[in-house]
């Protein structure tokens, strides 16, 4: 049957459904009246097909302990293949409720309370309150950031400095980079790669938005390098690239049977143990027959994003739009504005009624900043830049 859902322009009233996005925001301090492009889901309905799997899953009515067989690994290894040139096997796969709930387990089981874990900021913030919460010391290396150029590099020396001086057990990699956009190369992640083998470092690979590249081609950190895929935990999953966030399923890839076997003890001490049926019959139909509905999501994704840098050069030219290789999220480098952060935010959600994510939660060099989610229908996004021109011009 053909694929129904294609059409991203429609306007889907996500208000009353218990939405983060749109029914949270007074509790999280908002204006109940705010026009939300912060949280990374999409206001778009996902394929048909994952539709008519969850219509029938719940139609049949016995919703007992689930563990997928032999259709599963299937489409997972079919859709690593053909999107990502990746041979997978079953037995490196470890299912779980979500990528940040993976990359805590790693926390918990490759360091102790006191050990060392790198990241790159400006970063996806949940990174460090891992870190944090779970009583390991957060080490930073930071991003350089071209203003000209507007895109950012890693700087490597200050890497391997910072993983000798401080003894540093883990690196937890953005891969596509949440929030500045880049769709790292082989060169750059063999680098950095080449120096955690040096130094016996494991990285925990977040590739949660390996579906969404505009620019360059997406590549798997555990591939990048020989040896890579022995130190490397891989973190993916549907919900990103099919909005399916709130059903709870990410598929992590762990090659090294002993970090595996680590890495399940971590998760069998939360008591979490099979994965929801919902979230495994929606990944199989996603992956078997998603491609239509992703391909069509993708070229209206880079619609929207060549209409905000147009709009933003001709109608804003006080920002600074880091157009993302990868990812749905841009990153506005606000600085030319003169704000200080509590200024910036009553101009946001005030002034301009818009709930953005505030570059400060990335990080210290996410100071000026401001994360847009752009995978929204054109009139939201047209609303949204509009809001934003008026309340700069004052």
């Amino acid at each position: 049957m053909p694929e129904r859902n294609l059409n991203f322009d429609e306007i889907i009233n996500r208000r009353g459904t218990d939405c983060l996005k749109y029914d949270y925001a007074v509790k999280r301090g908002k204006p109940a009246d705010v026009l939300p492009l912060w949280v990374a889901d999409m206001d778009f309905r996902t394929s048909s097909y994952i539709q008519d799997a969850l219509v029938k899953t719940a139609e049949y009515g016995i919703w007992g302990y689930t563990q997928p067989v032999g259709d599963y690994a299937d489409v997972l290894r079919g859709w690593m293949k053909r999107r990502h040139d990746w041979d997978v096997e079953p037995e490196w796969l470890v299912m779980t409720p979500g990528v940040v709930f993976a990359i805590a387990m790693a926390v918990q089981a490759f360091t102790r309370p006191g050990e060392s874990v790198i990241i790159q900021e400006p970063v996806y913030y949940p990174f460090a309150a891992e870190i944090r919460d779970n009583e390991r010391k957060l080490v930073v290396n930071e991003l350089v950031y071209d203003r000209e150029a507007l895109t950012y590099r890693m700087e490597l020396e200050d890497f391997e400095q910072k993983v000798v001086e401080e003894n540093v057990r883990l690196f937890i990699l953005c891969n596509p980079h949440n929030p500045v956009g880049r769709v790292w190369t082989k060169d750059e992640l063999n680098a950095v790669g080449e120096i955690c083998k040096r130094h016996g470092v494991i990285v925990v690979s977040d590739e949660i938005h390996e579906d969404f590249i505009f620019e360059g081609t997406h590549q798997i950190f555990a591939e990048a390098g020989d040896g890579f895929a022995d130190f490397t935990v891989t973190c993916t999953a549907p919900s990103k690239t099919f909005n399916l966030a709130g059903l709870q399923l990410s598929n992590i890839f762990i090659v090294n049977p002993d970090l595996r076997k680590k890495f399940k003890k971590a998760i069998s001490a939360t008591g979490y143990d099979e994965p929801a049926v919902f979230g495994l019959r929606a990944c199989e139909a996603a992956y078997a027959h998603g491609e239509e509905w992703l391909e069509a999501l993708l070229k209206y994704l880079r619609s929207n994003l060549d209409y905000m840098q147009d709009h933003i050069s001709s109608e804003i030219p006080q920002i600074r739009m880091i157009r993302p290789q990868g990812t749905y999220l841009v990153w506005l480098d606000m600085k030319d504005l003169g704000l200080k952060p509590a200024e910036l935010e009553t101009l946001i959600v005030d002034k301009a009624g818009l709930w953005l994510d505030r570059g400060l939660m990335f990080g210290a060099s996410g100071e000026g900043f401001e994360r847009v989610n752009v995978a929204c229908p054109r009139i939201t996004l047209t609303e949204a830049l509009d809001r934003l021109g008026r309340a700069i011009k004052g």
